[in-house]
């Protein structure tokens, strides 16, 4: 039963979000065998301006 995490900041459309679930989906069941209904897929969105690098805030 894997479990993949996932952070983004936000920005993403909805369509764009259940796209990439479903291909994450996809590939983790080719490369493990587990069946695409044990997969858990979570999506974390950071705001904008809540993410640093190099000690400075991205907008």
């Amino acid at each position: 039963m894997p479990f993949i995490h996932v952070e983004l900041v936000e920005g993403r459309s909805e369509e764009q979000l259940t796209n990439m679930v479903k291909e994450i989906t996809e590939v983790v069941s080719k490369n493990t065998g587990a069946p695409q209904e044990n997969i858990h897929v979570i999506v974390n969105e950071m705001k904008k301006g809540r993410y640093a690098q190099g000690g400075e805030w991205k907008k």
